[in-house]
């Protein structure tokens, strides 16, 4: 089964940047979409961005403008790229892929803390 590495998080003034990474271990095949998720304390767990087989992207409107969803086939990672970022976002960042469908094709891991403050 594939599993999903996150990397990348820490603490971030308001306003700065941050470039999160999912590293996939093993091959993964039937892929809808692979995404970043949120989860902040107290809340659910939330999509923050995906990335479709196709490459076409969508986002959350809360991140939308700020953030941004990509992908290198050739390292099979994925990045989310924090720009602007605000107190809000602080959170635990999630990656996984969606199968064609709509199923989980990874078990959640533990994901990366990302803590905006100043």
């Amino acid at each position: 089964q594939v599993q999903f590495v996150e990397s990348g998080g820490g603490l971030v003034q308001p306003g700065g940047s941050l470039r999160l990474s999912c590293a996939a271990s093993g091959s993964i095949f039937s892929i809808y979409a692979r995404g970043w998720y949120r989860q902040a304390p107290g809340k659910q767990r939330e999509l923050v961005a995906r990335i479709f087989s196709t490459g076409s992207t969508n986002y959350a409107n809360s991140v939308k403008g700020r953030f941004t969803i990509s992908r290198d086939n050739a390292k099979n990672t994925m990045y989310l790229q924090m720009n602007s970022v605000k107190p809000e976002d602080t959170a635990v960042y999630y990656c996984n892929a969606e199968g064609l469908g709509g199923e989980w094709l990874a078990s959640w891991g533990p994901g990366t803390q990302v803590t905006v403050s100043s």
